[in-house]
């Protein structure tokens, strides 16, 4: 069966009279002609041999509603891709009831915890149909504000403010937009939040280094606590469990043993190269950013190994698990935080709770498999 078509691109106009793939192939051809001209509806439309509505049905996941058949939905997606068509997000979503996208602020990609985090969220909300959107911003509040601008502009039907620097602030924004937002990893007071339980976490892998500090290196002394922002909820609820876990052990902490200067790994090689350090001395490493530099300074200076130094830290790397000077990791527990985010997503909570999901602790027994941690709780 041959076909009789007009095709309009690139304002030429062609007759053509074959086969339909021949058909499809031609209409290629045209394209190819050194143009800059996009492909629109009209073009698939032509291509495929039915009306623009029906392509914009498909293209916008609208096509059930309307009765269109799978396998031409399957035909019109097919040519979308070969014609290299981009969907116009903003102009469909405003034809739409909803727009099926959800939004994630996210401060850095520079560590194990917030890559798991932005891999997973990207595959629940495939899951569920929804199309996931995800922008890092520095932790630079000013970002953090034009990102929440820009994804609201897309019609995000929920954002997700990941470590946030002023969660509260992207709050108001989104609130007046008519948007819902989620914090996850740092809590905000005006909306639903999603944190680790940082205190409980914090506490126990303290017991684990106080500990091994003493049986293995013979001493009794706190701790050194570092990294991290003073500013920070989730450092201020570790540094409470370094404290309380000390506290138990009746030891009280220094302030000259508490070194929050940010969770920079040059900050932290740095510093430790400025103090009068013991010998021997357990450390509370607060990020595996932090231990970078904390293990660029054992090694250049020779600080590590049996006699040496033991640290413990607040979250997990399966490399920096195998350092003979761990002795704990404690691991943020992505899916199960994940899962309480789209929970709220489902469900919008009647009140803005903050729920706190355990850590798991990885002693070094744990190393060579991961994922038999222990729960921690507060």
């Amino acid at each position: 069966m041959k076909l009789s078509l007009l095709f309009r691109r690139f304002g030429v106009k062609i007759k053509i009279e074959t086969g339909k793939d021949e058909c499809v192939d031609k209409a290629r051809a045209a394209g190819d002609g050194g143009g800059s001209k996009r492909t629109t509806i009209y073009d698939i439309a032509e291509i495929a041999g039915t009306s623009p509505s029906a392509v914009s049905a498909v293209l916008n996941g609208t096509w059930k509603k309307r009765r269109i058949s799978e396998k031409l939905a399957e035909r019109i997606t097919r040519i979308a891709e070969d014609e290299g068509y981009a969907l116009n997000l903003q102009a469909s979503v405003l034809r739409r009831e909803r727009s099926n996208i959800v939004g994630m602020i996210m401060p850095k990609y520079d560590n194990r915890y917030f890559g798991a985090i932005a891999e997973q969220f990207e595959t629940r909300a495939r899951q569920r149909g929804l199309f996931p959107v995800i922008t890092c911003t520095q932790r630079e509040p000013a970002l953090e504000l034009e990102a929440a601008r820009a994804l609201v502009s897309y019609q995000v039907e929920c954002l997700i403010a990941t470590g946030a620097t002023d969660p509260d602030r992207i709050s108001e924004f989104c609130t007046a937009a008519g948007v819902r937002t989620i914090n996850l990893d740092l809590p905000g007071s005006l909306s639903p939040s999603v944190v680790s339980d940082n205190f409980g976490g914090a506490r126990d892998l303290t017991r684990v280094i106080l500990s091994r500090v003493r049986a293995e290196l013979g001493t009794f002394e706190p701790l050194y606590f570092i990294g991290g922002r003073a500013s920070d909820h989730n450092t201020a609820e570790r540094l409470r469990g370094f404290r309380e876990a000390h506290a138990e052990a009746g030891l009280d902490v220094p302030e000259d043993c508490v070194i929050i200067r940010g969770y920079s790994a040059e900050k932290a090689e740095a510093t430790l190269d400025s103090m009068d350090l013991p010998q021997r001395f357990g450390i509370f490493v607060n990020s595996t950013i932090t231990l970078e530099g904390v293990v660029r300074w054992m090694q250049r200076n020779d600080r590590g190994g049996i006699g040496g130094l033991r640290f413990g830290c607040f979250d997990w790397d399966p490399f920096a698990a195998r350092l003979p000077e761990n002795v704990g990791m404690a691991e943020q527990d992505v899916p199960h935080m994940l899962e309480a985010v789209f929970e709220m997503i489902d469900t919008r909570p009647a009140t803005n709770v903050l729920r706190a999901v355990p850590c798991a602790l990885h002693l070094p027994s744990d190393r060579a498999r991961h994922g038999a941690g222990v729960a921690l709780t507060g």
